[in-house]
């Protein structure tokens, strides 16, 4: 009996605000079976987010949430987190969202939602932190490596448990995009791994 459940394949909802290369790294991983999850919705709050079209392009439903939409924020939480818990959503992945998630939904999802970071945490987070200012402030800061950080959302930016982390070097001549772009090709190799084991039970 126990064996079915831990081979039933999970439902993920992903949250993104932009290019979503790493919702491709996740339903790429979850086509090639190295996630044992299907990517079943995917929300924006960006309606020109190419992340939609990467979506669409796998027949993956997709959802705009905007809180000014709603009567206010507590109606707007409450109707996202219905809408997951009618399509069945078993973890939520956020992948250059940049906003935070209701708290009602992070209550009710509590250690089910991770977050990448382009950045070694607790360094370089927070509100702000996101995207070329997180590279920008690594180099600056003279630091000698940077990397990426998977690690669990709770009400506060960037503050969750931390799950793994990949390590990369900063080079002498780096400008913030060869970073950037390094540490990008370590997120998309994380990403699915690290929720993978989250789905085993490996950090319980």
């Amino acid at each position: 009996m126990e064996s079915n459940v831990s081979s039933e394949r999970k439902k993920i909802a992903v949250f993104i605000s932009g290019g979503g290369s790493n919702l491709q790294a996740l339903i790429d991983a979850s086509k090639s079976g190295q996630l044992t999850a299907d990517i079943v919705w995917v929300v924006s709050n960006m309606k020109k987010a190419f992340g939609l079209k990467r979506a669409e392009n796998e027949h993956i439903e997709t959802f705009i949430y905007k809180k000014k939409n709603y009567d206010s924020p507590k109606t707007a939480g409450n109707d996202l987190l219905q809408k997951l818990q009618e399509r069945n959503i078993d973890y939520i992945a956020t992948a250059g969202y940049l906003q935070l998630l209701p708290s009602v939904v992070v209550k009710a999802f509590r250690n089910k939602i991770v977050n990448i970071h382009p950045a070694l945490l607790p360094k370089y987070g927070g509100k702000g932190m996101y995207g070329q200012n997180v590279h920008k402030a690594v180099l600056e800061s003279g630091d000698s490596e940077s990397g990426a950080t998977v690690h669990l959302v709770d009400e506060i930016y960037d503050n969750g448990k931390i799950l793994e982390q990949a390590k990369v070097a900063v080079l002498d001549d780096d400008t913030p995009e060869s970073l950037a772009a390094r540490v990008l090709e370590q997120e998309h190799k994380l990403y699915p791994e690290t929720i993978e084991k989250l789905i085993k039970g490996k950090y319980e």
